[in-house]
């Protein structure tokens, strides 16, 4: 596990130009990193490319010093991630949703009912077992997600802007549960726009801006946020003055 998680000079593009170009990032075990960037920085093509869900076209990408397209179930299995949407099948009950997931991350049969009642209990789902995820709020939606990817405790976790949508009490108990991984050992890796809740959280933060690495930033960094806008500024005043098709 040594190798965490692992973007080696990645490029993805998309048609008009988008995308993540040259990308170099580690996310060691035992630290939660945070990937921060204004919307269409990149960070969810970055974290799509790193779950094999998009293929990079240069570079490459691994989990656990494997790379993702070699990756064996059994590996796969100690992944949790939430990218853009949480894991719910809308016609399928919470408690449905969580057993499925169990099962997909390799939870035997006679334990999964014990885990899916300890993370029901934990995020506050118990009430909502037998109601269909369709008819859940945003903010539990959400929450269903979040326990769907970190229930099976994955030594390898990867979360698009996951406080979307949650109430301070899901925001604290979701801090609480990304630090205790980080501290069994697990690989964090989490976006989000919140600098305050990045601080809060983070053991190193990471810059994106145009689908590029710009740089880090200390958690405990007075004026987090003043800081982050600086870098993007004066990356977008960079850019502007180069040659076109020189970026």
């Amino acid at each position: 596990m040594a190798d965490g998680m692992v973007l080696a000079d990645v490029s993805r593009s998309y048609r008009g130009g988008a995308g993540i170009r040259d990308v170099h990032l580690q996310v060691l075990p035992g630290e939660v990193h945070a990937l921060v960037g204004l919307n269409g920085a990149g960070k969810s093509t970055l974290m799509k490319v790193l779950l094999g869900m998009l293929r990079a076209q240069a570079g490459s990408a691994s989990i656990g010093g494997v790379e993702v397209d070699r990756v064996p179930a059994e590996l796969w299995g100690q992944v949790g991630h939430f990218v853009e949407a949480p894991f719910a099948y809308p016609e399928i009950t919470v408690s449905g949703n969580l057993t499925l997931s169990a099962a997909l991350h390799g939870v035997p049969p006679r334990r999964r009912k014990a885990v899916v009642e300890a993370v029901s209990a934990e995020f506050e789902l118990t009430p909502y077992a037998r109601r269909r995820a369709r008819a859940l709020s945003f903010g539990n939606r959400q929450r269903l997600g979040l326990a769907a990817a970190l229930q099976h405790h994955p030594r390898f976790i990867v979360l698009d802007e996951p406080t979307t949508g949650l109430d301070p009490a899901g925001t604290i108990l979701l801090r609480e549960r990304l630090r205790g991984a980080a501290a069994a050992g697990a690989a964090v890796l989490v976006s989000s726009h919140h600098l305050d809740e990045v601080a809060r959280v983070a053991d190193r933060i990471t810059v994106m801006n145009d689908g590029r690495i710009i740089g880090r930033l200390d958690p405990l960094t007075p004026e987090l946020e003043q800081a982050f806008f600086a870098v993007v500024l004066h990356d977008d005043e960079t850019r502007r003055r180069r040659p076109e098709g020189s970026r």
